[in-house]
């Protein structure tokens, strides 16, 4: 009986933490979304601005303002020239839609068509009607199509033309935010840790210390995996004879991040282009490559990303899968790094959730939280 009590008291209490971190994930993040960035920005430039200060003897402040105007300035200067080089290609692609148009997409077209007109002379009669038929509901549904398109875009546009007053003011917010907190950096991480008593602070530090930590090491293990992908996306690549081999495996490596799209968001519609315009051979080793590609990043990514942050492969893939679907692309980290902090905190005893051996005694797998032994009653 005393065991059940134990049991679901801890039970409630990891159901409490988990509720609030859910909620701090989904709510909090959002609504505080520029001073949370803020503070990220002023942790990242925390040691440099000790560092330029220490060696310049000058004032903390002062750094810390010229850190963080060199750091927008460069975020802001690189932004700004990859949107005048977007802008310029998506420019020189719309004008020569036509040309592309008429050299490949239109004799395409045209065989397509003389092939089904001839195919329509030697066909019965009931089958013609069928197929006007069938044309009739395809035009209306283009139509019907192509007028929710346009409504939709507008819709888009409005919206997104509605959310740049406010999104011009969490950006200035969050600038802002970055100065203050840069400048007073320690005394606000000072006053937070005195508001934690001797065991909470301790707690605090080891998470945030195993935390960052780890969180570097996913972004390692991802940066492998992105290198892998680029190797093989090169050699395919150049096999393949296709120009711009390298510049071409490097933006579809860095797109395949991204946990929803990836690779396929790319070499798919490549593949069906290419299709389109006659080529199948290459069509088919487009998609060739895109199946390998797929196949090794699914064997190799629970792996990598597992024997880093120390947890088995099996479970990394199901953390995963559950971290995007809940939160997205914040989930895909978050939750293999939760996974690991709780392995992390019952290896060192500070929790005990799991046995993990089985000469464990019985009170080690009670679901306990125990303060340090030295921490005063």
């Amino acid at each position: 009986m005393e065991k059940r009590k134990k049991f679901i008291i801890n039970f409630l209490y990891f159901a409490i933490i988990i509720a609030a971190v859910f909620l701090a994930l989904q709510f909090a993040l959002t609504l505080l979304f520029p001073f949370v960035a803020a503070l990220f920005i002023a942790y990242i430039l925390k040691h440099p601005i000790r560092f330029v200060s220490e060696k310049t003897r000058l004032p903390r402040r002062l750094v810390a303002v010229l850190m963080v105007l060199i750091f927008y300035g460069t975020i802001g200067t690189f932004l700004v020239l990859a949107s005048i080089r977007a802008f310029s290609f998506v420019s020189d692609l719309v004008q020569q839609l036509p040309q592309i148009f008429r050299i490949y997409v239109n004799p395409v077209l045209g065989d397509l068509f003389v092939e089904l007109e001839r195919a329509l002379e030697q066909a019965d009669p009931t089958i013609l009607d069928t197929v006007d038929y069938l044309w009739g509901q395809f035009m209306q549904s283009l139509r019907s199509l192509v007028s929710n398109l346009s409504l939709s875009s507008m819709e888009a546009i409005s919206g997104i033309a509605s959310s740049l007053p406010m999104l011009f003011i969490k950006l200035v917010l969050m600038v802002v935010s970055t100065f203050f907190i840069a400048m007073d950096y320690d005394r606000l991480t000072a006053f937070c840790m005195r508001q934690l008593n001797g065991w909470a602070r301790d707690i605090f530090l080891q998470v945030k210390q195993y935390v960052v930590g780890t969180l570097f090491v996913c972004i390692r293990s991802y940066a492998l995996i992105m290198s892998i992908t680029f190797a093989e996306l090169f050699l395919g690549f150049t096999l393949f004879r296709i120009d711009f081999a390298l510049l071409l495996a490097l933006c579809i490596a860095v797109f395949d991040i991204l946990p929803v799209l990836g690779t396929g968001g790319i070499m798919i519609p490549w593949a069906v282009i290419t299709a389109i315009l006659g080529d199948y051979p290459m069509a088919l080793k487009l998609i060739g490559l895109y199946i390998f590609i797929t196949i090794v990043r699914n064997i190799i990514e629970p792996k990598i990303v597992g024997s880093q942050i120390g947890l088995h492969p099996v479970v990394t893939l199901v953390s995963m899968f559950a971290g995007v679907q809940l939160f997205g692309a914040v989930g895909l980290f978050g939750f293999p790094i939760g996974l690991s902090l709780l392995m992390h905190l019952n290896r060192t005893g500070t929790i005990k959730i799991f046995r993990l051996s089985d000469n464990e005694d019985s009170d080690s797998s009670d679901g306990s939280i125990k303060p340090p032994a030295n921490e005063e009653e």
